[in-house]
């Protein structure tokens, strides 16, 4: 029996791969299991690690590895608990294969233990770039320098990863395996939805997910305010999920805790996948900083307002706004966002980044490519075809 081990820290990265969790889950010859680490463990961040025990994943191991604070520090002696107490399971269970997702500082840690162990190894959703100088791009690159293989989301992204040296045949273009969630789930009622809230039922209504970054570390909560108030001047009700656990987030809970009883506003931590992605598929549109919007909301379609530095340069469909984080800036892509012609015009829009059916390709790859044959990696990046 072939044995798998996952890896997550954040519910992110967790909803983008539980697809292919799934189908690794139900197969017979293999022994899937994950470990669980982070914002996952923390009632802060909405604690959920209940998603993945109710989607029945086998939990390998629980690692509290989240800080108090939300510095550039925290993050890096997050990673150092992650790497000493993951370390003797990961040796114990002795896994086939280990897999991973992103650009976080936990991914380049399971990247570097495969590396040490002799485990093959592949990065999900290398070789993609934003241009916001974030750390985590950086991260996302040195994961897959380190990584034996790679399942990326565009054709684009296996260019670069060949232009940083990596061979063509270690690359598999799958698309996002995230869209599959949104492609082939059922949606709830839209009065059952709303219920759920212990809300009357909105024609209309936004979601806001927003993220700091270091580059707007110092005024990442006048952003933030200045999306709210131009969502309370349209009074435009909102879903507003919670931010990450990036440096600057403090900031952003002080916002939220001044706004926590405005009528317009619904703040979460953590939804139900069938609630979250139900809630999307009947929202107007989404506006933030998260790759959701980027990645993920042509598969509806919605519009997506993308506000300020994060994802910036990111292949986009047509449905994403990009705009400055300034009130007016926000407050002319909001109009847009809400016009008729620009919903027209997105109407029939294809997703670049996949079909929602990236989930079964990666499974089939995985059953079928020996990856232990190329686990080392002695290629010569000078000699690298990049044709």
């Amino acid at each position: 029996m072939k044995k798998i081990l996952a890896f997550s820290s954040i519910r992110s990265d967790y909803d983008l791969m539980s697809p292919l969790y799934r189908l690794l889950h139900k197969d017979d010859e293999i022994d899937f299991k994950i470990i669980v680490s982070g914002a996952h463990l923390s009632h802060s961040f909405g604690y959920s690690v209940e998603q993945i025990r109710k989607d029945g994943f086998d939990i390998l191991l629980e690692i509290e590895t989240l800080l108090s604070s939300d510095t550039g520090l925290s993050r890096v002696k997050s990673a150092s608990f992650l790497l000493q107490n993951s370390l003797e399971a990961i040796a114990k269970f002795n896994p086939d294969l280990m897999i991973y997702a992103g650009d976080r500082e936990d991914v380049l840690m399971y990247a570097m233990i495969g590396g040490y162990l002799g485990v093959p190894t592949i990065h999900f959703s290398g070789g993609d770039h934003v241009s916001d100088g974030y750390i985590d791009n950086p991260i996302r690159h040195a994961t897959s320098k380190l990584s034996t293989a790679h399942f990326v989301d565009l054709e684009i992204h296996k260019k670069r990863l060949i232009a940083m040296g990596e061979n063509q045949s270690r690359i598999h273009v799958v698309g996002a395996i995230s869209l599959d969630n949104f492609v082939h789930f059922k949606s709830l009622r839209k009065a059952s939805l709303f219920e759920k809230f212990n809300l009357s039922v909105k024609d209309n209504y936004a979601i806001l997910i927003f993220h700091p970054i270091t580059e707007e570390k110092s005024y990442t909560d006048q952003i933030y305010i200045n999306i709210l108030n131009n969502l309370s001047e349209k009074n435009i009700f909102t879903f507003v999920g919670y931010p990450n656990v990036d440096p600057g987030s403090s900031k952003l809970f002080d916002v939220i805790n001044n706004y926590s009883k405005h009528k317009n506003f619904y703040f979460y931590k953590n939804l139900d996948r069938e609630i979250f992605l139900s809630l999307y598929k009947y929202a107007n549109f989404i506006i933030g900083n998260s790759s959701s919007g980027v990645c993920e909301a042509a598969s509806i379609p919605i519009p997506a307002i993308n506000v300020g530095k994060r994802q910036t340069a990111r292949i986009a469909g047509k449905n994403v706004i990009f705009c400055d984080s300034d009130y007016e800036s926000i407050k002319k892509a909001i109009y847009l966002a809400t016009s008729s012609q620009f919903n027209e015009e997105i109407r029939e829009i294809k997703n670049p980044y996949g079909d929602g059916n990236s989930a079964f390709k990666a499974y089939k790859l995985i059953k079928e490519v020996d990856f232990k044959s190329i686990l080392a990696k002695k290629e010569d990046p000078l000699e690298i075809n990049r044709e």
